[in-house]
């Protein structure tokens, strides 16, 4: 396994922990400045509103989700792709209703010299 695909897997699974401990700080740094985010039936989140995006989310939902990377390819110096999927569980903050939660992502990343590798695009929905 090459730096670069470690390196991509090690940003996952920081994104996963932002997810399970709804951190939106956290969420938020793991994408490039300019990253977008497209959730399903919510409006897409970019750039500097990234943070304030996932506190709409943590605010609604709790997640304990784990992700299964299906395919990881670095295709460039400073460009890769993962398909992944997501199971696990959501909780409903006001109503405390617990559901099972899955779905199917596609990441796009892009390197950053000083960053390392972000997020660019994210974006997912249900496999249903």
């Amino acid at each position: 396994m090459s730096t670069s695909e470690n390196e991509i897997r090690d940003l996952l699974a920081i994104y996963e922990r932002s997810l399970n401990t709804s951190d939106a700080d956290l969420a938020a740094s793991c994408y490039a400045a300019d990253g977008i985010f497209m959730p399903t039936t919510l409006p897409t989140v970019t750039g500097a509103d990234m943070a304030d995006g996932y506190r709409q989310i943590f605010e609604a939902i709790g997640l304990n989700v784990t992700f299964t990377i299906d395919e990881l390819a670095v295709t460039s110096d400073d460009t890769a792709y993962a398909l992944t999927r997501s199971n696990g569980t959501q909780t409903v903050l006001t109503t405390g209703d617990e559901s099972a939660e899955s779905n199917r992502e596609i990441f796009l990343f892009q390197r950053a010299d000083a960053e390392g590798w972000k997020i660019a695009r994210y974006m997912f929905n249900k496999p249903e």
